[in-house]
C-alpha cells in the first residue's frame, strides 16, 4: 500500500478522493448537506477553507492546516470518546471519512468501504498552483458536464466566493490572490492552462 504524506501544520493542500469503484458518495441533496455538517464538525476546527467542490461520485478541498497554537481543542470532536494526545490533523479528516461513510452504510443499507483509498493530499507550493486549483475546483461541474457555467453548479465554493453572505471561508484571501473580485470572475470566465496540476485532474 501505498505510504501517504504526513499532513503537517501551517501547510496548505488539496484534500480529494473518491468513491470505491467510482461508485456514487452522494446519492440525494441532503448527503452533500451532511457531509458538510460532518465537515464543520471534524474539519473547521483545525483548518482554514478556501475552496471547495463536491460531485456524485467524488470531492475536492483546497485547505490550510492551522498552527497548533491557532487550534482550539475545546472545538476539537474525535469520533471516540478518549482524547487524543497530540491533534493529527490526518486523524481529523479520517473521522469525517469514517462518520459520513457510516451515515451512508446506515442510510442505504450497504456495508463496507465507500471511499476507494486513504484520502489523497498535495501539498500546494506556490501562488500559481493555488490560483490553478482554485480555478480547478470551482470548474469541475463544468469539465464533468454537470452544468454549463460553474455559478449554476450548487456543491461548491464559487457563489459563496462572488457573494457577500456571511461565510468560514476564507474569501477575501481567495478574491485577493485573485487581484479583485472582477478578476476573480474573469480568470473563472477564461478557458486556463492547468499546467501545475495536471496530475490531479480525476476523471
Amino acid at each position: 500500500m501505498e505510504k501517504k504524506e504526513p499532513i503537517l501544520h501551517g501547510n496548505y493542500y488539496h484534500i480529494y478522493n473518491r468513491g470505491n469503484n467510482g461508485i456514487d458518495i452522494f446519492l440525494e441533496n441532503e448527503n452533500y448537506y451532511h457531509f458538510l455538517r460532518l465537515y464543520a464538525k471534524y474539519i473547521e476546527p483545525i483548518a482554514e477553507t478556501y475552496a471547495w467542490c463536491l460531485l456524485k461520485n467524488h470531492f475536492h478541498i483546497l485547505v490550510r492546516i492551522k498552527e497548533k497554537v491557532e487550534i482550539e481543542q475545546n472545538e476539537l470532536t474525535y469520533t471516540t470518546t478518549e482524547k487524543p494526545k497530540i491533534i493529527d490533523p490526518s486523524r481529523q479528516f479520517s473521522h469525517l471519512f469514517n462518520a459520513y461513510t457510516q451515515a451512508v452504510n446506515k442510510r442505504y443499507n450497504r456495508t463496507g468501504s465507500l471511499f476507494e483509498t486513504t484520502f489523497e493530499r498535495k501539498l500546494v507550493s506556490s501562488d500559481r498552483y493555488f490560483q490553478q486549483l482554485v480555478f480547478y475546483i470551482h470548474n469541475n461541474p463544468v469539465h464533468h458536464g454537470f452544468v454549463k457555467q460553474m455559478s449554476l453548479y450548487a456543491w461548491s465554493s464559487y457563489e459563496t466566493v462572488i457573494s457577500n453572505k456571511p461565510t468560514k471561508l476564507k474569501r477575501k484571501e481567495v478574491v485577493e490572490l485573485f487581484g479583485d473580485r472582477e478578476n476573480f470572475i474573469f480568470y473563472h470566465n477564461q478557458q486556463q492552462e492547468l499546467d501545475e496540476i495536471n496530475n490531479l485532474i480525476i476523471e
